[in-house]
C-alpha cells in the first residue's frame, strides 16, 4: 500500500514537471519569434536595386532635366505649350497616393527609369497593345517612362 501511494505521488509530481518544462519552452519559443524584427515588405511593384544602381539612377534623373531645360525656352507661351504635345498625346496626372515608378518597357521586370508622385503632372504619350501601360513624359523633370493606366487620369486643360 505505501509503495502504490508512493508510485501516485512521484507521478503526479512527474506530471507536473513535464507540463511545466514543456509551457516554459513554448513560452520562450513565442517569445524569441516576436522579439524579432519583421522582414521588410516587397510589393508588386518594387524592383529591389543595388546600391550601385542606384546612383547610376540619380545620374540618369539628373542628366535628362539638365538637357531637357534650355535657358532661352523657360517661359513658354501659351501656343507653345500646345504645340509641344505629339500627335494623339493628352495631359495628365498621378493619382496613386504612393507615386508610381516608371519603367523603361512595359513590363513588371522592366528597369526603373525614373518616378512621379501624386498629383503630378504627365503627358500620356503612348499605350501599349495590351491596355495595361501608358508611356508618359513627367513635365517636371522630362523623364520618360510606361506606368500602369489605372495610376493616372487625363486633365482638362
Amino acid at each position: 500500500m505505501f509503495s502504490a501511494l508512493l508510485k501516485f505521488i512521484l507521478g503526479i509530481l512527474l506530471a507536473i514537471a513535464v507540463l511545466l518544462g514543456g509551457g516554459v519552452a513554448v513560452g520562450l519559443y513565442f517569445f524569441n519569434r516576436t522579439s524579432m524584427p519583421p522582414s521588410k515588405p516587397m510589393f508588386a511593384n518594387d524592383n529591389p536595386l543595388p546600391k550601385d544602381s542606384d546612383s547610376k539612377q540619380k545620374k540618369t534623373e539628373a542628366t535628362p532635366t539638365a538637357e531637357a531645360t534650355p535657358e532661352a525656352s523657360a517661359t513658354p507661351t501659351p501656343t507653345e505649350k500646345a504645340e509641344e504635345l505629339p500627335k494623339g498625346a493628352y495631359r495628365g496626372k498621378i493619382t496613386w497616393p504612393q507615386g508610381v515608378s516608371l519603367r523603361s518597357q512595359p513590363n513588371q521586370d522592366s528597369e526603373r527609369v525614373g518616378g512621379a508622385g501624386l498629383n503630378e503632372k504627365i503627358i500620356v504619350l503612348e499605350e501599349s497593345p495590351d491596355k495595361v501601360w501608358k508611356k508618359v513624359r513627367v513635365e517636371s523633370s522630362k523623364i520618360e517612362g510606361w506606368t500602369k493606366v489605372g495610376n493616372l487620369e487625363k486633365v482638362e486643360q
